[in-house]
């Protein structure tokens, strides 16, 4: 199993329009993709910023290509990520998942 991580970084009075906009973007895409296992959202309000952090569960690189295309080290965006976040941050970082305990 591999876990993908995705970082971006929006105003801390945005946070909850980007995450309802999050709920109907990148998550509904993540979850119908053949061979995801799940998605997690975490969110930190650090001063006057939100910092999210999706963290999403694959059964292979094969499998995370069907969601990212052929570079699975680049981020994905949306037409509006744009006006929500500070920063489009280029890549993802993925992990080997060792143990996932539910």
């Amino acid at each position: 199993m591999i876990a993908r991580l995705w970082h971006g970084v929006t105003d801390a009075s945005r946070a909850d329009e980007y995450y309802q906009y999050l709920q109907r973007t990148g998550i509904p895409d993540y979850r119908k993709t053949a061979g995801n296992l799940g998605v997690s959202v975490l969110r930190r309000i650090e001063n006057d910023k939100a910092h999210f952090l999706l963290v999403t569960l694959w059964e292979s690189e094969e499998a995370i290509r069907k969601f990212s295309g052929p570079d699975m080290e680049a981020a994905r965006y949306y037409p509006e990520d744009e006006q929500y976040l500070h920063e489009l941050e280029p890549e993802v970082i993925h992990y080997e998942v060792l143990a996932h305990l539910p």
